[in-house]
């Protein structure tokens, strides 16, 4: 794995957590708070869609969008966890 594949998480990561942030309510994370969250919800997106038989291609926007669907997931379980 080279640098420019790290760039390239931390871009997706960050990208897909702002938006999930956006969709949860949640507030603002900051930009390290984003990217967890985003390659978070990536691992969790990856492992979880295809279970269920959903595939949304390949390439950087459905990397985004693929991390974003994960880390709403990630942040909704948070929530709960925290409210109860």
């Amino acid at each position: 794995m080279g640098i420019d594949s790290i760039i390239v998480w931390l871009i997706v990561g960050a990208i897909a957590g702002w938006l999930a942030g956006l969709i949860v309510k949640g507030g603002g994370f900051g930009l390290l708070g984003n990217i967890v969250i985003g390659i978070i919800g990536a691992v969790v997106a990856g492992w979880l869609l295809p279970q269920l038989g959903i595939g949304l291609g390949v390439g950087i926007v459905a990397a985004i969008i693929n991390s974003a669907i994960g880390g709403v997931i990630v942040l909704v379980i948070i929530s709960l966890i925290r409210r109860g």
